[in-house]
């Protein structure tokens, strides 16, 4: 199983987040299973290249 780090808060009646790697694509729900959902979704779509020139945030060791 993958997991994925997200960042998420509360901004009145929705839910925000984004993945991690992905700060660029934000979602919401009205509650924090929905956003969760939503995140799923997003995953799917940039691990399986249906977003095109998609930006990752990735680490560098120098």
């Amino acid at each position: 199983m993958n997991t994925q780090r997200y960042i998420y808060w509360q901004d009145e009646e929705f839910w925000i987040g984004y993945l991690e790697e992905f700060p660029d694509y934000w979602t919401q729900g009205e509650t924090l299973e929905e956003l969760k959902n939503n995140l799923k979704d997003i995953y799917t779509d940039f691990s399986g290249g249906h977003i095109p020139g998609a930006r990752h945030m990735a680490e560098l060791e120098v």
